[in-house]
């Protein structure tokens, strides 16, 4: 569960060129993500362990969620299900992801962090991220929080022992809490900051700085 605060509605802004309106998305702040969590073992987790190479062959990042880990969750030869975490039942509706170190290193591909927003995940704990999937994630509103090797193995552990503990991530309080336990968390001061400010999305900046743009190119002599 996101939890995020409305956003009071604008006027559309005009293109001055056309005289349409440029249709803005509100994006409301993400201050907290709650939800039940599931544990991924291993250490420097790829992006292509996340999202196979071979099923980024598409025109949008639609369908993307089924494919998401499916080397580990499905046997290469027979095609059957593994005992992949994302496989056991009890996990079923998790949208936390508690990983190791490094998530998200190899190939800077953008396709990770959408198959994973599109198989549920609302936000991932780890021990640290790559930066460029770290990047990626943030843009998509997919809060990435780091911790000790320590408290994600005690957490990792409280999950294992109960899937229905609803685990919080408090981006105001930086803190995890879980039943019980409670631990800080970091996360770069930029992507906080635009987390809370539901100012993570490039477009919509741009978007709604049109008339600042508009009146940039306007001064400039060379853009007619």
């Amino acid at each position: 569960m996101l939890s995020q605060k409305s956003s009071s509605a604008e006027p559309p802004a005009e293109n001055k060129k056309t005289n349409k309106p440029i249709i803005i998305m509100a994006i409301a702040p993400i201050t907290k993500v709650s939800g039940t969590a599931v544990p991924i073992p291993g250490a420097d987790i790829d992006t292509d362990r996340i999202i196979p190479a071979r099923f980024m062959k598409c025109v949008t990042f639609d369908g993307l969620g089924e494919y998401a880990f499916y080397d580990v969750r499905f046997d290469p030869e027979s095609g059957e299900k593994t005992d992949h975490p994302l496989n056991d039942e009890r996990f079923n509706g998790a949208s936390i992801l508690v990983a190791g170190i490094n998530f998200g290193c190899g190939s800077s591909r953008e396709h990770a962090p959408q198959s994973l927003t599109k198989y549920g995940f609302s936000a991932i704990i780890a021990e640290s991220f790559a930066e460029i999937f770290y990047g990626n994630s943030t843009t998509l509103g997919l809060p990435c929080v780091s911790s000790t090797r320590e408290n994600i193995d005690i957490l990792k552990a409280a999950c294992a022992a109960d899937p229905a503990l609803e685990v919080s991530i408090n981006l105001d309080a930086m803190t995890v809490t879980a039943g019980d336990l409670s631990f800080p968390v970091d996360m770069p001061a930029s992507a906080r900051q635009a987390l809370l400010a539901g100012k993570y999305d490039p477009i919509k900046e741009l978007l709604d700085n049109n008339d600042k743009i508009e009146a940039t190119a306007a001064s400039l002599s060379y853009v007619g």
